[in-house]
C-alpha cells in the first residue's frame, strides 16, 4: 500500500482501507514520516512502513533499497497517487498485483488500473479511493480515525490542555491564502467563545497563529495559546481529538475533526466541499458559492487557486466571525 504525502489525503483514504480488511486482507501501509501518525489512528492497518523519501525526485536509489528490503512480502500493492515515481516501489519490490489509476505514464508498471475523472471533473476524494477497491457502493463511506485513550491522556498532560477545556482552530492552508479564512477573522472569533482556543498548524503557520492570537489576547487575556510547530502530529492529533469543537479552512486537520466526530465549522473558498467535504454529521460547511442569500452571486467559485485571480478573495473575507460563531456549539 503506497500512502499520499498529506494529511488529508491519507484520512480520505481510510474508508478504503477498512473495505480491504473487511474482506480479510492484511494491511501494510507505506507511508512519509510526517502522514504515518495519521495511518497508526487506523485500526485496521497492521503495520506502517516510513518510507525513507524526500519531498520530491525520483531517488532511485532509495526507492530500490527499500523494494529489496520488501521483497516477497506482499501480494498486492494498492498505489494511490497519480505519480510514476509512486508505482516504482512496487513493480521494484516483484508485488505480483499491482493497481491504481492511470496517470504518468504507469501503463506498464500497474496490472490493474483505473481510468482517472474526465478532465475538469473533481469526484470526492473518499470515493475516488474507495474505488481502487474495486466496489461500487461507496456512498455511506466516512473516514474514522481513533486515538488509544492511554496516548490522549498523555499528550494532553504534555500540553497542558484538559479534555472538553479548549477549542481548537486550525487556520492554515498549505495550498495558498485563497483557503485561508483572514486571520482578522479569527482572532475576532477567539474573543467571542467562552473557552480558550488552542492554534494548531506546522511551524510555517506560526507567524500566521501568532497573527491571531496577539490581538485576541490583547482584549481578552489567555483567549488563544499558539502552539503551531510546537507539537508533535500525534499530540496535534490527540489535541483535536479532546477539543470541545474545531474551526478551520479546508485543510488537512479538517478531516482529522472530522474522523475523529469532534464537532466543527469548516471554512471553504477557493475549493469546493462537493469534493473534500468534512464527512462527519457533527460539521458544518460555510461556503458562499451555496449560499442563495449572498449576492452578488460567486461565480467564480469555485476556482481551485492557491491566490484569488481577481485579487478581492470574497468567498472568505466575506464570511464574518460572526456568522461562523452562530454555526458553533452554544
Amino acid at each position: 500500500m503506497i500512502a499520499p504525502q498529506w494529511i488529508g489525503d491519507a484520512v480520505m483514504t481510510e474508508p478504503l482501507l477498512r473495505r480491504l480488511h473487511a474482506r480479510g486482507e492484511q494491511l501494510s501501509v507505506g507511508a512519509l514520516p510526517w502522514v504515518a501518525p495519521v495511518y497508526r489512528a487506523m485500526p485496521q492497518v497492521h503495520e506502517v512502513i516510513e518510507f525513507p523519501f524526500a519531498h520530491g525526485g525520483l531517488q532511485l536509489k532509495a526507492r530500490r533499497a527499500l523494494a529489496k528490503r520488501i521483497a516477497g512480502r506482499f501480494d498486492t500493492a494498492y498505489v494511490l497517487p497519480n505519480s510514476l515515481k509512486s508505482a516504482l516501489l512496487p513493480l521494484l519490490a516483484g508485488i505480483p498485483k499491482r493497481v491504481g489509476y492511470l496517470g504518468e505514464a504507469r501503463i506498464g508498471l500497474l496490472t490493474h488500473r483505473l481510468k482517472n475523472p474526465a478532465k475538469g471533473q473533481r469526484p470526492p476524494m473518499v470515493a475516488f479511493y474507495s474505488a481502487l477497491s474495486g466496489e461500487t457502493d461507496l456512498d455511506t463511506d466516512r473516514p474514522q480515525l481513533q486515538m488509544p485513550a492511554a496516548e490522549v491522556v498523555q499528550a494532553l498532560a504534555e500540553l497542558g490542555l484538559e479534555r472538553g477545556g479548549y477549542d481548537v482552530f486550525a487556520p492554515g492552508a498549505e495550498y495558498g491564502p485563497a483557503k485561508r479564512w483572514p486571520a482578522a477573522h479569527f482572532s475576532e472569533l477567539a474573543q467571542s467563545l467562552a473557552l480558550p482556543v488552542v492554534l494548531l498548524g506546522s511551524g510555517k503557520e506560526a507567524a500566521l497563529c501568532e497573527e491571531i492570537a496577539g490581538p485576541a489576547n490583547a482584549v481578552r487575556p489567555g483567549a488563544c495559546l499558539n502552539l503551531a510547530g510546537k507539537t508533535t502530529l500525534v499530540q496535534a492529533l490527540c489535541a483535536i481529538a479532546a477539543a470541545r469543537q474545531v474551526v478551520s479552512n479546508d485543510s488537512g486537520l479538517m478531516h482529522v475533526a472530522a474522523a475523529f466526530g469532534v464537532p466543527q465549522v469548516a471554512i471553504f473558498g477557493s475549493s469546493s466541499p462537493l469534493h473534500t467535504p468534512p464527512l462527519s454529521a457533527k460539521a458544518t460547511v460555510l461556503w458562499l458559492k451555496n449560499d442563495a442569500d449572498y449576492l452578488p452571486p460567486l461565480d467564480c467559485a469555485p476556482c481551485f487557486e492557491r491566490e484569488c485571480p481577481l485579487g478581492h478573495t470574497r468567498c472568505l473575507n466575506d464570511i464574518g466571525a460572526a456568522r461562523v460563531l452562530a454555526a458553533l456549539s452554544p
